[in-house]
């Protein structure tokens, strides 16, 4: 009986197992590395490399037909290919946690401008820049809300859908993502003012009441008494809106992996039109 191929079978395999956790690095690499997720935490770059490695392996284990993936990347244009796709992807990926990001930082910085704070800066471990001090404190309550609300399992389970529904290796339609990447980028200040209303709208009433006693007392240094007001009425209002600005947040989170889920139904949906092209 003829068992050879059974021993290129036993050879093959090993190798699409680790081609398939090359590419799926590259993936996650890209979705998590480009974002403050793991660099809100302080660890060493090595580490965050082999978590990355680590949790591609793990992924990857659960992908069929790896002997398949080595067979069809044996060519190295093909998977010079493959790499930058599954960068693509990551890339894209990492652009609506960007964005999610982005609207809590932007929601501090407008705080920060009405209340009179926006001179003063600190520096952020999360952004590695010089923030003012509100938006700094966004950035780091932003994290441990998305930790709070379990995104980190979401974003895993995010990343297996992904797999599953664009394994790697497999082209998948550029075109069909501008849509879902429109409508993120387009929510950005929609999601950041939502989240810093209440602030914003309170510290504007207050201006057109100072302007009021202004008007009506020309005596009064309104600019030197208008700033300390400001900070404490300010800062009072962030302190009880803070109690609800939590579910604001996770209809953040929630907002964007609902776009991520509708953006890649119809990325999907468009694969068989762009494999018949």
């Amino acid at each position: 009986m003829d068992f050879s191929w059974a021993a290129s079978l036993g050879s093959a395999a090993p190798q699409g197992y680790g081609l398939a956790v090359l590419l799926v690095s590259l993936r996650l690499g890209a979705m998590l590395l480009l974002t403050p997720v793991l660099y809100a935490l302080a660890m060493p770059a090595t580490v965050r490399v082999l978590l990355i490695v680590g949790l591609a392996a793990a992924l990857a284990a659960g992908l069929p037909a790896t002997a398949e993936l080595a067979a069809r990347l044996a060519d190295p244009g093909a998977l010079l290919a493959a790499c930058a796709s599954e960068l693509a992807l990551g890339a894209l990926l990492a652009f609506g946690i960007f964005v999610a990001f982005a609207a809590i930082s932007m929601a501090g910085r407008m705080m920060d401008v009405q209340i009179g704070f926006g001179i003063a800066q600190v520096f952020d471990p999360v952004t590695r820049r010089q923030v003012p001090v509100l938006s700094s404190a966004f950035d780091h309550v932003g994290v441990l809300v998305f930790f709070l609300a379990d995104g980190h399992h979401a974003l895993l389970r995010a990343a297996a859908l992904t797999l599953e529904r664009f394994p790697p290796g497999r082209p998948w339609p550029l075109a069909a993502a501008a849509p879902m990447v429109m409508q993120q980028a387009g929510a950005l200040f929609g999601l950041g003012f939502a989240l810093a209303a209440p602030v914003v709208v309170g510290l504007l009433l207050v201006d057109l009441a100072m302007g009021v006693v202004a008007r009506n007392l020309p005596q009064f240094n309104m600019f030197a008494l208008g700033i300390p007001v400001k900070i404490v009425l300010g800062l009072a209002m962030l302190a009880l809106w803070f109690a609800g600005m939590g579910d604001a947040m996770t209809r953040t989170w929630t907002y964007i992996f609902r776009s991520w889920d509708a953006g890649l139904a119809a990325m999907s949906a468009a694969m068989p039109a762009a494999g018949a092209r």
